[in-house]
């Protein structure tokens, strides 16, 4: 028999989260050390590296909201996710590694814009995705761990309900 220890998957978990944190402030670090704000470079015909800064949230919500108001709100959020996030990732079992991996990305993610809200009031966003003159809100490589995470969260949900489903009902 296995005894469940929380504690087990915390450093897989830590480093998954320290590696994408660290690659994302890394590269909000070149971007705003190389380019200057709303400069855009095209990479690639669908994407290129645009810096801005989004003083609010997703799709700059809240943007024109008070700054004192959005840094505490914004800041109170982020450690409120931190703290649940890490709460989530203790109970995991330490075999369930694509939710630890979700866990992490989320983790990771959330850390990188709450250190840019507290830095500067604001996230640094740079990843401009297109197609013609149609583009996606600019984001960074935070807010992709977070929406990786998630998605990979999502999809594990729906595997195990179709898992569970497929699987005979217990007789009584």
């Amino acid at each position: 028999m296995t005894t469940f220890r929380p504690w087990r998957p915390t450093l897989p978990a830590a480093v998954i989260s320290a590696v994408w944190l660290i690659a994302d402030q890394v590269a909000k670090a070149a971007v705003t050390a190389t380019m200057t704000l709303h400069d855009s470079v095209a990479v690639i015909p669908f994407l290129s590296l645009t810096y801005t800064r989004n003083p609010g949230a997703a799709f700059s919500l809240l943007a024109q909201a008070d700054g004192t108001f959005r840094f505490w709100f914004f800041t109170t959020i982020s450690i409120v996710a931190v703290v649940m996030v890490v709460a989530f990732i203790r109970r995991v079992p330490a075999q369930d590694w694509w939710t630890l991996t979700a866990l992490s990305l989320i983790l990771g993610g959330a850390l990188g814009n709450m250190i840019d809200r507290i830095r500067f009031g604001e996230v640094i966003d740079f990843i401009d995705l297109y197609v013609g003159v149609h583009h996606w809100p600019i984001f960074n490589l935070a807010d992709s761990g977070i929406t990786v995470g998630m998605v990979i969260l999502l999809g594990r949900m729906v595997l195990d309900k179709r898992g569970a489903a497929a699987r005979p009902a217990p007789h009584l």
